[in-house]
């Protein structure tokens, strides 16, 4: 299965817990919040200031290996 934007930030961690670092190495250190279970990819990038397309490219880059 691969990443989306649309998907809920805890669906992600869900289909890899590695996918945890490369959130947090983008610059969303509070992936543990609340926000996580109810925030898109999307949505969270857009709070954060992150470019969605990219990091869910390097997501799926990561999942792609495992």
């Amino acid at each position: 299965m691969q990443a989306t934007k649309d998907m809920l930030i805890q669906k992600v961690i869900e289909l890899d817990e590695g996918t945890a670092d490369i959130l947090m190495n983008s610059g969303m250190e509070c992936i543990g919040c609340a926000m996580a279970h109810g925030e898109t990819v999307e949505q969270a990038c857009a709070v954060h200031g992150i470019d969605a397309d990219a990091l869910v490219s390097e997501i799926n880059a990561y999942l792609a290996k495992r």
